[in-house]
């Protein structure tokens, strides 16, 4: 993955994801200078965790034959002052599509090992929810 990011001044970014041309915006947040108009760079870790863990689980449950479209997931980000980083993730998922307990385990199991989840610091704590639909 290739990606540029600008500095745009006024505590915002603008990433640009080469191949495709799609675009994010990033903002520091309130609480720290900034105008909180889009995720901030925190956030966006924070959001990663779900959307990986959504990703593996869908390429999984593709492959066993389930769809697991509709399904979302709240995401909360805490952070500590001192050093400034983030403390906990909270996602919880609200998983549709999915019956059979055998197949949560495996999509759970799946789900916990995303490339994200793995990457957070082991200072981090996190809380990871599933219920199903």
């Amino acid at each position: 993955m290739l990606s540029i990011v600008k500095y745009l001044g006024d505590l915002r970014t603008e990433s640009v994801h080469l191949r495709s041309g799609q675009s994010i915006i990033s903002d520091a947040p309130l609480d720290n200078q900034g105008r909180g108009e889009a995720f901030s760079p925190t956030d966006l870790v924070a959001n990663a965790v779900a959307s990986c863990m959504f990703t593996i689980m869908g390429i999984k449950a593709k492959s066993m034959g389930l769809d697991i479209s509709n399904s979302s997931a709240e995401v909360f980000k805490e952070m500590r002052e001192s050093p400034r980083m983030i403390s906990k993730v909270t996602v919880r998922f609200v998983v549709n599509g999915v019956a059979d307990e055998k197949d949560r385990v495996i999509l759970e199991r799946v789900a916990m090992n995303c490339p994200v989840f793995l990457s957070l610091h082991t200072d981090i704590e996190k809380d990871i929810q599933f219920n199903w639909k």
